[in-house]
């Protein structure tokens, strides 16, 4: 048995890895456990078969219901987890966000109002460097100014501008965790349009770049090829006293630490709580209110593209947009249906793949095929359409009846969108071809219901009968158990989830860091 930790972090990915700088630099030994190989910038490639490595490599996960959550394009594996391959669009979520059911008696409130969370937002932007303009995305709510200027809008981004202005709608530059400068000794972004396969110059903000290094550098250690399995518990259930996990070999092994912190994949956490279930949590670990796994939440997208007379240059840019618009963010913009969405415009868009030029034509082949792609390399634009979906207690993560090469059984999410979303999809669609047609593209169209981002399973709230952890992302059943990332969220709003998931982490790891006295006692 290796010695006992202060603080074992199981992921490496972007939670794992602010709690990993947070508590290793206030002087806590602290451990990280990743089931994926290692790697550093140096081992990332710009190319479309290697992307694809950063998200392979974990068990599988058992998708039912009418809707999948889309779990291996979400998912990562190794170190820096999904986050090596986000696309780094960072909007906050708005305030309405977390009082949903107080403001309109829907959904779920979170247990804390927005300027909480606000100078968490603040402090993880000065860290990882947004680009952006705070002034001209006039749907922002209140916060620091952006720590660096917009990103490059090149001709595929002012095609699609002038589109959403002859509708009467806004756009602004994109707030992105890319450098359009250099910053903190990170270099400035190359354009290049390969966000999808991690970055190696470190110009976006995946957790390689930021705060990894800063936990290696006070002290953390970091180790690949380890599959925890279970979280253990004391003979009352009342403490973790670390965890089991299981090497490359397939050899077992036991963890031990004062505090343990699950910041795994969204889909993932349940699934350890769940298998961790024993005589004093027979129903799983942390699991008292009956709620691990359940209000699994995603969001709804739209892929829309135009064929331009012009050049646009898509295969420049950064792969997360040029662009943004929230006008139809309001909970009642959209007649019919309750909810926000949202625009990210002028995408990167390279040759195949899934957000690829072929994939967004599949009902042709042949020769049909060869001139599409011939046009489309250089006169194709996209955009995505982001919708929010509402919590609802049956969409959830659950054990399979399959079992991991552990012996383990594996995740089976149940997934189903509500009305209000497919409503908000089914507007977006409409609103997305007509923007690109008054942008002036000779074809427009859009791609089938996708999924985007998973949030919820282990959701926070004040009362411990209705949710898992407290407003510190803490186990209200286990003091010392904690959990990172999107899992915490009760709501989804219809932003991307990295940003306000590193944001909750911190609040996090801060409060772990300031109580520990009392929490690891």
């Amino acid at each position: 048995m290796a010695d006992k930790v202060d603080v074992l972090v199981v992921g490496s990915g972007a939670a794992g890895s602010v709690f990993a700088a947070t508590l290793a630099e206030s002087g806590r030994s602290v451990l990280v456990l990743e089931g994926g190989k290692s790697r550093t910038l140096g081992d990332l490639y710009s190319s479309q078969i290697w992307a694809r490595r950063l998200k392979t490599g974990a068990a599988m996960v058992e998708e039912t219901g009418p809707h999948p959550v889309w779990y291996n394009f979400n998912s990562g594996h190794g170190f820096g987890g999904a986050a090596m391959h986000h696309y780094g669009v960072w909007p906050r979520y708005h305030p309405e966000d977390m009082q949903s059911h107080t403001l309109y008696g829907r959904g779920l409130d979170w247990p804390f109002a927005y300027d909480v969370l606000r100078p968490y937002y603040d402090q993880v932007q000065e860290d990882v460097g947004i680009s952006g303009d705070a002034e001209l995305e006039i749907w922002r709510p209140p916060g620091a100014p952006y720590p660096l200027p917009p990103i490059l809008v090149n001709q595929h981004g002012e095609a699609f501008a002038k589109g959403f202005k002859a509708m009467g709608l806004h756009t602004s530059p994109i707030p992105i965790a890319v450098l359009s400068r250099p910053y903190k000794g990170r270099p400035a972004c190359i354009w290049d349009g390969w966000c999808d396969a991690g970055c190696p110059t470190g110009a976006l903000a995946n957790p390689l770049a930021v705060y990894l290094p800063r936990a290696i550098a006070a002290g953390a250690k970091l180790q690949s090829e380890s599959t925890v399995t279970r979280v253990l518990m004391n003979e009352r259930g009342d403490r973790a006293i670390g965890v089991e996990y299981y090497d490359g070999q397939g050899v077992r092994h036991v963890q031990e630490a004062e505090c343990v912190v699950l910041a795994a994949f969204t889909v993932e956490n349940p699934r350890i709580l769940l298998n961790s279930a024993n005589a004093a949590a027979p129903s799983g670990v942390g699991n008292s209110s009956g709620l691990v796994g359940r209000y699994l939440l995603s969001h709804a997208a739209v892929m829309v593209y135009g064929m331009f007379p012009q050049e646009t240059n898509s295969f420049f840019g950064a792969t997360g947009g040029q662009l943004f618009n929230q006008d139809a963010f309001a909970k009642d913009s959209d007649a019919g249906a309750y909810g926000s969405r949202q625009w990210e415009i002028g995408l990167a868009t390279k040759p195949n793949d899934l957000l690829g030029i072929a994939m967004s034509r599949p009902d042709i082949y042949g020769e049909a095929l060869h001139t599409f792609m011939h046009d489309a390399a250089r006169h194709i634009g996209a955009m995505v359409g982001v919708c929010e979906d509402q919590p609802n207690i049956e969409n959830r993560v659950e054990l399979s009846s399959e079992k991991d090469r552990f012996g383990f059984p594996l995740a089976r999410t149940v997934y189903e969108y509500s009305a209000d979303c497919l409503k908000l999809w089914e507007i977006a669609a409409q609103e997305g071809v007509k923007i690109t047609r008054a942008a002036g593209a000779t074809d427009a169209w859009h791609g089938p219901l996708g999924g985007q981002h998973i949030m919820g399973g282990t959701i926070m709230g004040a009362d411990p009968s209705k949710s898992v952890v407290n407003q510190y992302s803490q186990a209200h059943d286990v003091g010392n158990l904690f959990i990172g990332g999107g899992g915490v969220f009760p709501t989804s709003s219809c932003v991307n989830s990295t940003f306000t998931l590193h944001a909750t982490s911190l609040m996090s790891a801060q409060h772990l860091r300031d109580q520990w006295s009392v929490i690891s006692a």
